[in-house]
């Protein structure tokens, strides 16, 4: 197959990034009127404004071509109709599916998954209406009322992603809790003020083998069984979503709490399926089915639209612009939307484990950059914390700005505030100040002239910062839906064009071997070998003092 680096369209658009570089956002603005019409895509659910990066039509022409020597419409088909593109543990890659509302059939491996996924979402359908009913009770028979999630990664970021952002979508009857991290300290808080009888506990763990996931669950089990002095009551308060079901049993699961996940889902695009369990117990299970007919809807947009007029493949193209060809090292996520405070976090996740790699498909070392590590925060918190990073550093920052033009918890004046706010920032990232006005500025001030020297060359902003903007009608499960399937697909177009494997995550592999080997050095006398001499020393000192304070 033919290396990246070798076609004409990688080779073109490195030539036109060192003239794009000698270019200002500002003059290509006053050039065209048009710019805003040309460089931007408007959806049913949202409107996706890219005018503000250092584009002309030549460079998405030019990206496009790139798109197109990469076949990644041949891609999206092979993906879609379940080839087995996750090369390097020979798996289809299918979280499409999950959400697919028209319930077309397909068949992967002789077996209609269309049909396993509706069945599986019937009997998510009838748990969640059980619980949020009351009908479903504990071992002392009184109604559940506190639901945890016991997860790490996918397994947790997901659902509590959609939860906290929907919560105004909650009628409260049941409290939603996370559990992810092994630090002893959550899990106890968490489980603190709660009532063992009325509590259900959703073990996630796609194998069942997950440390941090498996240790919280055992302590889990450990308060409950203390409380209720019966260790059958597990089979009460605990529900599983794994691919592997004799784990579960094994772990003291019973086979009717357990629901299915599957070997072509990647935990990072599992949400749609039983992993989004939690979503439907806290806002019912109608509004699960509307998060995935959002994601629907954009998987149609995927696949159907034009390269030219598709909101992922232009989202992913402007990455590997900003990334691969113009040298941007980050990105940031920037919601301005008090319900999207996780977003961040599960797109960073979802991007830098899905893209963080550096081998080709062919096992080759990639000799280009690939995808930008994804930081961010709520925009107003960030503008008094890292903006002033983003608008004057040596470092240029591509930025996403997500936000909606209609709050989901309106209070007089606060979003209009917000607003003003987030597109202020996109044009002050683009267009900045120079000396000449910043002197100008404090001159209409009455400012001192020496004052005026000493201060203007701080305040002087170079702008030419690229972002993207992201504007929804309002926050609701559908538009959610599309837009975590608008990045999803992103990451996928990446993956092809930058040649690297998207689906696996060996790099997550290694820590988990070596923490394993450690845990039971720490656990037992045995000398902390087989370590450099940094980690060993580390481990010495630390048994010595957990000693001591024994």
């Amino acid at each position: 197959m033919t290396a990246r680096t070798s076609l004409a369209s990688w080779q073109a658009l490195h030539a036109h990034a060192r003239q794009m570089k000698q270019q200002h956002m500002n003059d290509l603005f006053a050039a065209d009127a048009r710019r805003f019409d040309k460089f931007s895509i408007q959806l049913p659910s949202l409107l996706l404004d890219y005018s503000k990066n250092l584009i002309t039509e030549q460079t998405m022409q030019q990206l496009l071509a790139l798109a197109q020597d990469c076949d990644i419409s041949g891609w999206r088909e092979k993906m879609f109709t379940g080839e087995a593109i996750n090369r390097t543990e020979n798996r289809a890659v299918l979280h499409t599916p999950l959400r697919n509302r028209s319930k077309t059939p397909l068949e992967l491996d002789g077996e209609n998954i269309t049909l396993q996924v509706e069945q599986t979402l019937a009997k998510m359908k009838n748990f969640s209406d059980k619980v949020r009913q009351g009908h479903w009770k504990g071992y002392s028979d009184k109604r559940i009322t506190d639901v945890v999630n016991i997860g790490v990664g996918g397994s947790n970021l997901g659902p509590q992603t959609v939860t906290e952002a929907l919560k105004q979508y909650s009628d409260n009857s049941l409290n939603v809790h996370y559990v992810s991290n092994v630090d002893g300290a959550q899990i106890a808080e968490v489980l603190r003020p709660l009532n063992p009888e009325k509590v259900l506990f959703i073990v996630s763990s796609k194998t069942f083998t997950t440390t941090e996931t498996m240790t919280n669950a055992a302590t889990a089990v450990k308060w409950l069984v203390s409380a209720s002095f019966d260790e059958q009551a597990v089979a009460k308060h605990f529900i599983a979503v794994t691919a592997s079901r004799d784990n579960a049993k094994a772990f003291g699961i019973a086979a009717e709490n357990i629901f299915d996940m599957w070997d072509w889902v990647g935990g990072r695009f599992s949400l749609w399926s039983a992993i989004g369990l939690p979503v439907a117990l806290d806002l019912g299970f109608k509004q699960f089915i509307e998060l995935l007919e959002g994601a629907h809807e954009m998987d149609r947009h995927f696949r159907q639209a034009p390269l030219a007029d598709n909101a992922p493949v232009m989202l992913a193209l402007l990455s590997i612009w900003n990334c691969t060809f113009l040298g941007a090292q980050s990105q940031a996520i920037l919601p301005y939307d008090q319900s999207l405070h996780m977003l961040s976090a599960y797109l960073q996740q979802a991007e830098m484990e899905s893209n963080g790699k550096s081998v080709t498909w062919h096992g080759e070392p990639v000799s280009y950059p690939t995808v930008p590590s994804i930081w961010g925060e709520l925009g107003i918190n960030g503008q008094h914390a890292f903006y002033q990073y983003l608008h004057q550093s040596n470092n240029i920052v591509p930025a996403d700005f997500i936000g909606s033009v209609e709050s989901i918890t309106p209070v007089r004046g606060h979003h209009e505030t917000l607003m003003a706010n987030f597109f202020a920032q996109t044009q002050a990232l683009m267009s900045g100040v120079d000396e000449a006005q910043v002197r100008a500025d404090l001159a209409t001030k009455d400012r001192q002239q020496d004052y005026i020297d000493k201060v203007a060359p701080h305040k002087v902003h170079k702008g030419n910062r690229p972002t993207n903007t992201i504007l929804m009608e309002r926050i609701t499960p559908k538009t959610l839906g599309s837009l975590i399937a608008l990045y999803e697909h992103k990451i996928f177009v990446q993956g092809i064009i930058l040649q690297i494997c998207s689906f696996d995550q060996w790099g997550v592999e290694l820590g988990k071997g070596l923490a394993s080997k450690i845990q039971h050095q720490l656990e037992t006398d045995e000398t902390a070998a087989g370590h450099d001499s940094s980690t060993a020393g580390l481990i010495s000192y630390y048994k010595k003092m957990t000693s001591k304070a024994g």
